[in-house]
């Protein structure tokens, strides 16, 4: 597993991370067999895992916390914090009082005493991005955090938050971590460019754009929309909506690429991400062990300069076929009455 630098952390990284969100009720409910495929990740050379407070309620911490017992030294560690965990408003968001109590409470889960990279996981438009800047720079004097990102920021926050930084004396974000597949490229206009600028580390997510390039949706009839992610995502599956129907056009394009290419679709699809510059590491999120395996044997593979100018035909640069899958939308958008008096 080849590796890379985070941002100019000097922390070395594999080009893929191994990303803990199907771990636990929300995807794979068995710990031992979490573990165990924790553990294949590992030996096949990746040392990155990323995970969150959020997902399954701080079960998948706990699952990578009993994972990582007896090899904690050799994982570059990831936790995220932002999303609500409970009913008070307070259990949420990016102010100081709560990241100072959910940090404790993640290296509890992890079973650890410091976390490699802490990412906020979302902006918080109620929370002024000194007063999170701030509370981050005290964790990392403190020895509880090495180093801290932001994840699914927009190119105009990131840009605030490294000002902020650099005039109020905080930290800075040395990493991203932003939604980025061959359906879903509007990072490339400027977020990616923005990171770059700033000499931060990217950690892509969702290189399979929620399951769209793995190969099992060739026809709209593929997809289930009364059960699973489809019937709860509606806006991102549902072919009668013209940006889906624009989706499943194109997977269609993509599997006839890959397959004159000898590659198979996920293969192609993570190789993409791979070869822009500005990607660090690619986050892989698999549930079973015969996921993992097949998408460490396409860890070698890249892609030539021809099946990336035709990947460019099918989806064009910077373009998002279905905007629902930015998973951003700027607060003045979902709420009316921030755009009238």
């Amino acid at each position: 597993m080849k590796r890379r630098i985070l941002g100019g952390t000097g922390i070395s990284v594999s080009e893929y991370a191994l990303g803990a969100m199907m771990f636990g009720a929300l995807g794979n409910p068995d710990h031992e067999d979490s573990v165990r495929i924790i553990h294949r990740a590992l030996d096949a050379g990746i040392n990155f895992i990323d995970t969150a407070d959020i997902y399954s309620g701080g079960e998948s911490e706990e699952i990578v916390g009993k994972a990582l017992k007896g090899r904690r030294d050799e994982v570059v560690l990831a936790t995220k914090a932002h999303f609500t965990m409970g009913e008070d408003p307070n259990y949420g968001g990016n102010s100081r009082r709560w990241i100072t109590r959910e940090i404790e409470d993640s290296l509890r889960r992890l079973d650890t005493d410091h976390i490699d990279l802490y990412q906020i996981h979302r902006p918080d438009p109620t929370t002024d991005v000194d007063e999170t800047l701030s509370v981050l720079s005290d964790l990392v004097r403190a020895g509880k955090v090495r180093a801290v990102g932001s994840s699914t920021f927009p190119a105009e926050q990131i840009v605030e938050a490294q000002w902020v930084s650099e005039r109020r004396g905080h930290v800075r974000f040395r990493s991203e971590q932003p939604p980025y597949s061959i359906l879903a490229r509007g990072v490339e206009s400027a977020v990616l460019p923005t990171a770059q600028k700033y000499g931060m580390g990217v950690l892509s997510w969702g290189p399979l754009s929620a399951g769209w390039l793995t190969g099992r949706y060739t026809r709209a009839s593929d997809i289930d929309m009364a059960g699973g992610r489809a019937a709860v995502e509606r806006q991102k599956f549902d072919t009668s909506l013209p940006d889906n129907a624009r989706k499943l056009e194109a997977v269609g394009a993509l599997a006839g690429l890959a397959s004159d290419a000898g590659l198979s679709l996920p293969h192609m699809a993570i190789a993409f991400v791979r070869a822009h510059p500005a990607i660090t590491s690619v986050i892989i999120g698999p549930r079973t062990m015969e996921q993992l395996e097949d998408l460490l044997a396409g860890s070698e593979v890249e892609l030539s300069e021809d099946v990336l100018d035709r990947i460019d035909e099918i989806v064009p640069p910077g373009t998002d076929l279905n905007r629902a899958d930015s998973y951003y939308v700027p607060p003045a958008l979902r709420d009316k009455g921030l755009r009238r008096r």
